[in-house]
Protein backbone atom coordinates (compact mmCIF):
# COMPACT_ATOMS: atom_id res chain seq x y z
CA UNK A 1 0.00 0.00 0.00
CA UNK A 2 2.31 2.69 0.98
CA UNK A 3 3.85 2.52 -2.49
CA UNK A 4 0.62 3.58 -3.93
CA UNK A 5 0.35 6.67 -5.58
CA UNK A 6 -2.47 8.98 -6.42
CA UNK A 7 -4.51 6.89 -9.03
CA UNK A 8 -3.65 3.55 -7.37
CA UNK A 9 -4.90 4.59 -3.96
CA UNK A 10 -8.49 5.88 -5.56
CA UNK A 11 -8.62 2.92 -7.32
CA UNK A 12 -8.25 0.55 -4.09
CA UNK A 13 -10.74 2.36 -2.25
CA UNK A 14 -13.25 2.16 -5.69
CA UNK A 15 -12.56 -1.49 -5.47
CA UNK A 16 -13.22 -1.98 -1.63
CA UNK A 17 -10.03 -3.16 -1.31
CA UNK A 18 -9.06 -0.43 1.18
CA UNK A 19 -10.71 2.70 2.93
CA UNK A 20 -9.34 6.32 3.77
CA UNK A 21 -8.66 5.37 7.15
CA UNK A 22 -7.17 1.79 6.64
CA UNK A 23 -4.42 4.03 4.26
CA UNK A 24 -3.96 6.40 7.31
CA UNK A 25 -3.21 3.88 9.54
CA UNK A 26 -0.95 2.23 7.22
CA UNK A 27 0.84 6.05 6.04
CA UNK A 28 1.02 6.62 10.02
CA UNK A 29 2.66 3.21 11.30
CA UNK A 30 5.50 4.29 8.22
CA UNK A 31 5.69 7.89 9.36
CA UNK A 32 6.20 6.57 12.97
CA UNK A 33 9.21 4.30 12.08
CA UNK A 34 11.03 5.50 9.76
CA UNK A 35 13.98 8.01 9.62
CA UNK A 36 12.08 10.12 7.52
CA UNK A 37 9.03 10.42 9.18
CA UNK A 38 10.96 11.84 12.54
CA UNK A 39 12.46 14.52 10.10
CA UNK A 40 10.08 15.55 7.38
CA UNK A 41 6.77 15.15 9.03
CA UNK A 42 5.92 18.10 11.84
CA UNK A 43 2.76 17.02 12.90
CA UNK A 44 -0.38 15.73 11.77
CA UNK A 45 -2.91 18.04 10.64
CA UNK A 46 -6.26 19.52 13.33
CA UNK A 47 -9.63 17.35 12.39
CA UNK A 48 -8.21 14.38 10.36
CA UNK A 49 -10.44 11.81 12.56
CA UNK A 50 -13.88 13.85 11.32
CA UNK A 51 -12.71 13.85 7.64
CA UNK A 52 -11.55 10.52 7.29
CA UNK A 53 -14.84 9.26 8.94
CA UNK A 54 -16.96 11.21 6.17
CA UNK A 55 -14.57 9.44 3.32
CA UNK A 56 -15.25 6.20 4.77
CA UNK A 57 -18.89 7.16 4.47
CA UNK A 58 -18.94 8.30 1.30
CA UNK A 59 -16.93 5.63 -0.17
CA UNK A 60 -19.16 3.07 1.45
CA UNK A 61 -22.58 5.27 0.65
CA UNK A 62 -21.81 5.81 -3.12
CA UNK A 63 -21.38 9.43 -2.78
CA UNK A 64 -17.03 9.70 -2.86
CA UNK A 65 -15.95 13.07 -4.33
CA UNK A 66 -13.24 12.99 -6.83
CA UNK A 67 -9.97 12.71 -4.74
CA UNK A 68 -11.91 11.19 -1.73
CA UNK A 69 -10.10 10.52 0.79
CA UNK A 70 -6.85 11.10 -1.29
CA UNK A 71 -4.74 11.90 1.90
CA UNK A 72 -1.63 14.11 1.48
CA UNK A 73 0.88 16.31 2.96
CA UNK A 74 1.49 20.16 3.48
CA UNK A 75 4.94 22.77 3.33
CA UNK A 76 4.48 24.11 6.48
CA UNK A 77 4.37 27.59 4.91
CA UNK A 78 0.96 26.79 3.40
CA UNK A 79 -1.95 27.11 5.98
CA UNK A 80 -4.53 24.36 7.42
CA UNK A 81 -7.47 25.49 9.36
CA UNK A 82 -6.82 24.59 13.25
CA UNK A 83 -3.42 23.70 12.90
CA UNK A 84 0.05 24.75 13.52
CA UNK A 85 1.66 26.72 10.59
CA UNK A 86 5.56 27.37 12.02
CA UNK A 87 7.46 28.52 8.53
CA UNK A 88 10.43 26.46 10.35
CA UNK A 89 10.86 29.65 12.31
CA UNK A 90 11.57 30.13 16.20
CA UNK A 91 10.00 33.81 15.42
CA UNK A 92 6.46 32.32 14.58
CA UNK A 93 5.72 30.52 18.35
CA UNK A 94 2.78 28.23 18.04
CA UNK A 95 0.61 29.94 15.51
CA UNK A 96 -2.56 28.61 14.55
CA UNK A 97 -3.71 28.56 11.29
CA UNK A 98 -7.34 30.23 11.49
CA UNK A 99 -8.68 29.21 8.25
CA UNK A 100 -7.37 26.67 4.99
CA UNK A 101 -5.12 28.62 2.33
CA UNK A 102 -7.34 28.07 -0.84
CA UNK A 103 -5.40 25.50 -2.59
CA UNK A 104 -5.74 23.51 0.83
CA UNK A 105 -9.39 24.25 0.50
CA UNK A 106 -10.00 23.33 -3.19
CA UNK A 107 -8.42 20.02 -2.42
CA UNK A 108 -10.68 19.74 0.59
CA UNK A 109 -13.73 20.07 -1.36
CA UNK A 110 -12.59 17.27 -3.99
CA UNK A 111 -12.18 15.03 -1.33
CA UNK A 112 -9.08 15.14 -0.46
CA UNK A 113 -7.73 14.93 3.00
CA UNK A 114 -4.79 17.09 4.73
CA UNK A 115 -2.69 14.64 6.28
CA UNK A 116 0.38 16.49 7.83
CA UNK A 117 2.54 19.71 7.93
CA UNK A 118 5.77 18.84 6.26
CA UNK A 119 9.37 20.50 6.74
CA UNK A 120 10.58 23.38 5.25
CA UNK A 121 13.64 26.11 5.43
CA UNK A 122 13.16 28.82 7.75
CA UNK A 123 10.39 31.29 5.83
CA UNK A 124 11.18 28.72 2.52
CA UNK A 125 14.34 30.40 2.37
CA UNK A 126 17.19 28.99 4.82
CA UNK A 127 20.16 26.47 5.05
CA UNK A 128 19.31 22.73 5.21
CA UNK A 129 19.85 22.67 9.09
CA UNK A 130 17.23 24.56 10.21
CA UNK A 131 17.71 26.28 13.85
CA UNK A 132 13.97 24.89 14.86
CA UNK A 133 13.18 21.43 13.48
CA UNK A 134 16.84 20.28 12.41
CA UNK A 135 17.83 19.18 8.73
CA UNK A 136 15.86 16.50 6.36
CA UNK A 137 18.56 14.14 5.50
CA UNK A 138 17.96 12.23 2.36
CA UNK A 139 16.10 8.99 2.03
CA UNK A 140 18.41 7.76 -0.84
CA UNK A 141 21.46 8.82 1.99
CA UNK A 142 21.38 10.06 5.15
CA UNK A 143 24.57 12.35 4.56
CA UNK A 144 22.88 14.23 1.87
CA UNK A 145 20.35 16.97 1.53
CA UNK A 146 16.74 16.24 0.21
CA UNK A 147 16.84 20.04 -1.70
CA UNK A 148 14.90 22.90 -0.48
CA UNK A 149 13.45 24.54 0.33
CA UNK A 150 10.74 21.97 -0.14
CA UNK A 151 12.30 19.56 1.84
CA UNK A 152 9.94 17.25 4.20
CA UNK A 153 7.54 17.16 0.86
CA UNK A 154 10.42 15.69 -1.29
CA UNK A 155 11.70 13.10 1.48
CA UNK A 156 7.81 12.56 2.44
CA UNK A 157 7.08 11.44 -1.22
CA UNK A 158 10.21 9.56 -1.74
CA UNK A 159 10.24 7.29 1.36
CA UNK A 160 6.56 6.13 0.62
CA UNK A 161 5.08 8.18 3.97
CA UNK A 162 2.12 9.95 1.71
CA UNK A 163 1.25 9.74 -2.36
CA UNK A 164 0.99 13.44 -2.76
CA UNK A 165 2.70 16.50 -1.66
CA UNK A 166 2.04 20.30 -1.42
CA UNK A 167 5.31 22.37 -2.16
CA UNK A 168 6.18 25.68 -3.08
CA UNK A 169 8.56 27.09 -5.72
CA UNK A 170 10.16 30.36 -5.48
CA UNK A 171 13.93 29.33 -7.25
CA UNK A 172 13.50 25.82 -7.20
CA UNK A 173 12.13 24.38 -4.37
CA UNK A 174 9.01 21.97 -5.93
CA UNK A 175 12.08 20.84 -8.51
CA UNK A 176 15.09 20.49 -6.80
CA UNK A 177 13.69 18.18 -3.82
CA UNK A 178 11.84 16.53 -7.13
CA UNK A 179 14.99 16.09 -8.47
CA UNK A 180 17.28 14.42 -5.71
CA UNK A 181 14.17 12.80 -3.97
CA UNK A 182 13.79 10.83 -7.34
CA UNK A 183 10.25 12.06 -7.40
CA UNK A 184 8.07 14.17 -9.82
CA UNK A 185 6.90 17.97 -9.06
CA UNK A 186 5.33 20.59 -11.38
CA UNK A 187 5.64 24.90 -10.81
CA UNK A 188 2.93 26.08 -12.84
CA UNK A 189 2.20 28.63 -14.44
CA UNK A 190 2.82 31.84 -11.95
CA UNK A 191 -0.97 31.84 -10.48
CA UNK A 192 -2.40 28.88 -11.72
CA UNK A 193 -2.87 27.70 -8.24
CA UNK A 194 -3.38 30.55 -5.69
CA UNK A 195 -1.17 31.78 -2.79
CA UNK A 196 -3.94 32.61 -0.62
CA UNK A 197 -2.91 31.52 3.07
CA UNK A 198 0.62 30.77 1.79
CA UNK A 199 3.19 32.82 4.09
CA UNK A 200 5.23 34.80 1.39
CA UNK A 201 8.80 35.12 0.55
CA UNK A 202 9.08 37.00 -2.63
CA UNK A 203 5.29 37.49 -4.00
CA UNK A 204 6.11 38.41 -7.40
CA UNK A 205 7.90 34.90 -7.77
CA UNK A 206 6.47 32.85 -5.93
CA UNK A 207 4.29 29.66 -6.92
CA UNK A 208 2.53 26.61 -5.13
CA UNK A 209 2.69 23.14 -7.13
CA UNK A 210 1.97 19.70 -6.18
CA UNK A 211 4.69 17.00 -5.76
CA UNK A 212 3.97 13.07 -6.34
CA UNK A 213 5.97 10.08 -7.60
CA UNK A 214 4.44 10.81 -11.57
CA UNK A 215 3.78 13.19 -13.92
CA UNK A 216 0.30 11.16 -14.39
CA UNK A 217 -0.65 11.73 -10.08
CA UNK A 218 0.26 15.78 -10.75
CA UNK A 219 -1.80 15.90 -13.85
CA UNK A 220 -5.07 14.37 -12.30
CA UNK A 221 -5.07 16.40 -8.86
CA UNK A 222 -3.73 19.73 -10.89
CA UNK A 223 -7.30 20.76 -12.05
CA UNK A 224 -8.65 20.41 -8.25
CA UNK A 225 -5.84 22.61 -7.35
CA UNK A 226 -6.11 25.52 -9.76
CA UNK A 227 -7.64 29.27 -9.27
CA UNK A 228 -8.57 29.28 -12.64
CA UNK A 229 -11.76 27.42 -14.41
CA UNK A 230 -11.42 26.08 -17.50
CA UNK A 231 -8.39 24.93 -16.78
CA UNK A 232 -7.88 20.81 -17.75
CA UNK A 233 -5.43 18.57 -19.70
CA UNK A 234 -5.18 18.70 -23.15
CA UNK A 235 -7.10 16.05 -24.75
CA UNK A 236 -4.61 15.96 -27.81
CA UNK A 237 -1.31 13.51 -28.33
CA UNK A 238 1.82 15.58 -27.75
CA UNK A 239 3.65 13.44 -30.20
CA UNK A 240 5.25 15.12 -33.08
CA UNK A 241 6.14 18.65 -31.00
CA UNK A 242 9.19 20.54 -31.58
CA UNK A 243 11.91 19.62 -28.20
CA UNK A 244 13.71 22.86 -27.71
CA UNK A 245 18.01 21.70 -26.27
CA UNK A 246 19.62 24.55 -24.77
CA UNK A 247 23.27 24.61 -24.46
CA UNK A 248 26.01 27.33 -22.63
CA UNK A 249 24.30 28.16 -18.81
CA UNK A 250 22.08 25.03 -18.85
CA UNK A 251 24.32 22.63 -19.34
CA UNK A 252 27.43 24.31 -17.61
CA UNK A 253 28.41 23.23 -13.95
CA UNK A 254 26.43 19.79 -14.75
CA UNK A 255 28.26 16.33 -13.90
CA UNK A 256 28.90 14.30 -16.62
CA UNK A 257 26.30 11.44 -15.71
CA UNK A 258 23.61 14.23 -15.45
CA UNK A 259 24.46 15.01 -18.94
CA UNK A 260 24.38 11.64 -20.00
CA UNK A 261 20.97 11.02 -18.38
CA UNK A 262 19.49 13.55 -20.07
CA UNK A 263 20.77 12.81 -23.55
CA UNK A 264 19.67 9.40 -23.21
CA UNK A 265 15.69 10.88 -22.27
CA UNK A 266 16.09 13.00 -24.94
CA UNK A 267 17.19 10.26 -27.01
CA UNK A 268 13.98 8.47 -25.99
CA UNK A 269 11.79 11.45 -26.71
CA UNK A 270 13.88 11.50 -30.14
CA UNK A 271 12.44 7.74 -30.95
CA UNK A 272 9.46 8.32 -30.40
CA UNK A 273 9.10 11.27 -33.24
CA UNK A 274 9.69 14.29 -31.78
CA UNK A 275 11.91 16.95 -33.50
CA UNK A 276 15.27 17.77 -31.35
CA UNK A 277 16.15 21.47 -32.12
CA UNK A 278 19.31 23.06 -30.80
CA UNK A 279 18.02 26.47 -29.28
CA UNK A 280 20.44 29.53 -29.96
CA UNK A 281 22.36 31.38 -27.11
CA UNK A 282 20.66 32.94 -24.41
CA UNK A 283 21.69 34.98 -21.43
CA UNK A 284 20.33 33.28 -18.47
CA UNK A 285 22.83 34.92 -16.71
CA UNK A 286 21.62 38.27 -16.61
CA UNK A 287 18.03 36.75 -15.99
CA UNK A 288 19.15 34.73 -13.32
CA UNK A 289 20.82 36.99 -11.39
CA UNK A 290 18.17 39.33 -11.45
CA UNK A 291 15.85 36.81 -10.14
CA UNK A 292 17.86 36.68 -7.18
CA UNK A 293 17.45 40.70 -7.18
CA UNK A 294 14.17 40.27 -7.16
CA UNK A 295 13.81 37.30 -4.46
CA UNK A 296 15.93 39.50 -1.72
CA UNK A 297 14.70 42.33 -2.06
CA UNK A 298 11.21 41.06 -1.33
CA UNK A 299 12.41 39.04 1.08
CA UNK A 300 13.66 42.48 2.90
CA UNK A 301 10.76 43.98 2.34
CA UNK A 302 8.63 41.28 4.77
CA UNK A 303 11.30 40.00 7.42
CA UNK A 304 13.70 43.42 7.25
CA UNK A 305 11.36 44.46 10.26
CA UNK A 306 12.59 41.35 12.36
CA UNK A 307 16.10 42.11 12.16
CA UNK A 308 16.61 43.40 15.95
CA UNK A 309 16.01 39.54 16.46
CA UNK A 310 18.76 38.36 14.09
CA UNK A 311 20.55 35.93 16.32
CA UNK A 312 16.56 33.62 16.06
CA UNK A 313 16.89 33.56 12.42
CA UNK A 314 18.45 30.84 10.63
CA UNK A 315 22.08 31.82 9.37
CA UNK A 316 21.42 31.13 5.71
CA UNK A 317 18.28 33.12 5.64
CA UNK A 318 19.81 36.03 7.81
CA UNK A 319 23.14 36.38 5.23
CA UNK A 320 20.13 36.74 2.23
CA UNK A 321 18.06 39.07 4.32
CA UNK A 322 21.62 41.04 4.73
CA UNK A 323 21.90 41.29 0.99
CA UNK A 324 18.42 42.15 -0.08
CA UNK A 325 18.92 45.39 2.11
CA UNK A 326 21.68 46.20 0.82
CA UNK A 327 19.76 46.45 -2.68
CA UNK A 328 18.54 49.62 -4.15
CA UNK A 329 15.22 50.49 -5.07
CA UNK A 330 16.88 51.09 -8.40
CA UNK A 331 18.28 47.68 -8.94
CA UNK A 332 14.88 46.15 -8.14
CA UNK A 333 12.85 48.13 -10.43
CA UNK A 334 15.86 47.18 -13.35
CA UNK A 335 15.77 43.72 -11.95
CA UNK A 336 11.88 43.67 -12.95
CA UNK A 337 12.15 45.45 -16.16
CA UNK A 338 14.92 42.66 -16.94
CA UNK A 339 12.16 39.97 -15.83
CA UNK A 340 9.23 41.86 -18.52
CA UNK A 341 12.10 42.21 -21.30
CA UNK A 342 13.02 38.21 -21.10
CA UNK A 343 9.55 37.41 -20.85
CA UNK A 344 9.33 38.44 -24.47
CA UNK A 345 12.12 36.68 -25.43
CA UNK A 346 10.90 33.54 -24.57
CA UNK A 347 7.61 33.81 -25.70
CA UNK A 348 9.64 34.17 -29.49
CA UNK A 349 11.43 31.27 -28.42
CA UNK A 350 8.43 28.88 -28.43
CA UNK A 351 7.06 30.26 -31.47
CA UNK A 352 9.73 28.30 -32.74
CA UNK A 353 9.94 25.35 -30.18
CA UNK A 354 6.70 23.92 -28.33
CA UNK A 355 8.67 22.94 -25.22
CA UNK A 356 12.00 22.97 -23.56
CA UNK A 357 13.88 20.09 -22.28
CA UNK A 358 16.58 20.60 -19.99
CA UNK A 359 19.37 19.12 -17.57
CA UNK A 360 17.61 19.38 -13.99
CA UNK A 361 19.75 20.02 -10.67
CA UNK A 362 23.83 20.08 -11.98
CA UNK A 363 24.88 16.97 -9.53
CA UNK A 364 22.87 14.50 -7.12
CA UNK A 365 22.29 15.18 -3.80
CA UNK A 366 24.60 17.26 -2.01
CA UNK A 367 26.58 17.16 0.95
CA UNK A 368 24.79 18.11 4.40
CA UNK A 369 28.35 18.41 6.28
CA UNK A 370 30.18 20.30 3.16
CA UNK A 371 26.77 21.98 1.92
CA UNK A 372 28.57 21.38 -1.62
CA UNK A 373 27.15 19.37 -4.94
CA UNK A 374 29.53 17.28 -6.60
CA UNK A 375 30.08 18.11 -10.15
CA UNK A 376 32.62 15.90 -12.13
CA UNK A 377 34.56 14.97 -9.10
CA UNK A 378 34.78 18.90 -7.98
CA UNK A 379 32.84 20.27 -4.85
CA UNK A 380 30.38 23.23 -5.82
CA UNK A 381 29.35 25.32 -3.18
CA UNK A 382 25.40 24.75 -3.12
CA UNK A 383 24.28 28.34 -4.36
CA UNK A 384 26.70 27.72 -7.45
CA UNK A 385 24.23 24.96 -8.54
CA UNK A 386 21.43 24.49 -6.63
CA UNK A 387 18.68 26.92 -8.67
CA UNK A 388 21.11 27.46 -11.64
CA UNK A 389 18.50 25.45 -13.58
CA UNK A 390 15.16 26.40 -12.05
CA UNK A 391 15.35 29.88 -11.33
CA UNK A 392 14.95 31.37 -14.65
CA UNK A 393 11.50 29.81 -14.87
CA UNK A 394 10.23 31.43 -11.87
CA UNK A 395 12.10 34.48 -13.05
CA UNK A 396 9.91 34.04 -15.93
CA UNK A 397 6.28 32.52 -14.68
CA UNK A 398 6.50 29.74 -17.03
CA UNK A 399 5.53 26.18 -15.62
CA UNK A 400 7.85 23.90 -15.37
CA UNK A 401 8.03 19.94 -14.66
CA UNK A 402 10.94 18.35 -13.05
CA UNK A 403 11.23 14.41 -13.13
CA UNK A 404 13.91 11.56 -12.50
CA UNK A 405 16.07 10.30 -15.30
CA UNK A 406 18.01 7.87 -13.84
CA UNK A 407 20.72 7.65 -11.37
CA UNK A 408 23.50 9.15 -11.35
CA UNK A 409 27.61 8.10 -9.94
CA UNK A 410 27.19 7.80 -6.71
CA UNK A 411 23.60 5.82 -7.02
CA UNK A 412 21.24 8.53 -6.30
CA UNK A 413 18.31 10.34 -8.57
CA UNK A 414 19.01 12.60 -11.51
CA UNK A 415 16.79 14.52 -13.13
CA UNK A 416 15.31 16.43 -16.14
CA UNK A 417 12.85 19.55 -16.88
CA UNK A 418 10.49 19.86 -19.34
CA UNK A 419 9.46 23.91 -19.54
CA UNK A 420 6.91 25.45 -22.05
CA UNK A 421 5.42 28.95 -22.12
CA UNK A 422 2.76 30.43 -19.87
CA UNK A 423 -0.55 27.94 -19.54
CA UNK A 424 1.18 25.05 -20.97
CA UNK A 425 1.29 23.31 -17.98
CA UNK A 426 -0.47 20.20 -18.94
CA UNK A 427 1.10 19.90 -22.33
CA UNK A 428 4.68 19.42 -20.22
CA UNK A 429 2.81 17.07 -18.20
CA UNK A 430 1.54 15.02 -21.11
CA UNK A 431 5.29 14.70 -22.30
CA UNK A 432 6.30 13.77 -19.09
CA UNK A 433 3.37 11.27 -18.76
CA UNK A 434 5.00 9.73 -22.36
CA UNK A 435 8.29 9.65 -20.87
CA UNK A 436 7.50 7.82 -18.07
CA UNK A 437 5.63 5.33 -19.68
CA UNK A 438 8.71 4.19 -21.47
CA UNK A 439 10.76 4.38 -18.43
CA UNK A 440 11.33 2.97 -14.89
CA UNK A 441 13.23 6.06 -13.71
CA UNK A 442 10.35 6.99 -11.35
CA UNK A 443 9.44 4.07 -9.74
CA UNK A 444 12.79 3.80 -8.16
CA UNK A 445 13.03 3.79 -4.52
CA UNK A 446 15.30 4.19 -1.90
CA UNK A 447 15.54 1.00 0.58
CA UNK A 448 17.41 0.45 4.06
CA UNK A 449 18.12 2.16 7.33
CA UNK A 450 18.40 5.97 5.23
CA UNK A 451 14.58 5.55 4.10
Amino acid sequence: MLDAGVLDLLAAYAAGSLTPSDAFDALTHAIAISRAGKEAVLRLTNGIAESLAESDRRWREGTARPLEGMLFGIKDIIDVAGTMTSCGSLLTGDRIAPADAEVVARLRSAGAIPLAMLATTEFACGGPHNPRFGAVTNPWDPSRWTGGSSTGSGAALAARLMPLALGTDTGGSIRVPSCWCGTTGLKPTHDLVSRAGVAPLSWTLDHVGPMARSARDVAHVLPFMTARSGVHPAQTSPRGLRLGIPGNWFTERVDTRVLENWRTALGVLESQGYELIDLPPIDIASMHAAGWTILLSELASLQARNIDQAERFDPGLLIRLKQGMAISARDYGEALQKRATAQRQFLALFETVDLIVTPGVGGEAGSLETLSVDVDGEALPFQEVISRNTMIFDFLGFPALMLPSGLGRQGLPTGIQIAGPPGADYRCLELGMLYQSLTHHHRNQPSGPAR
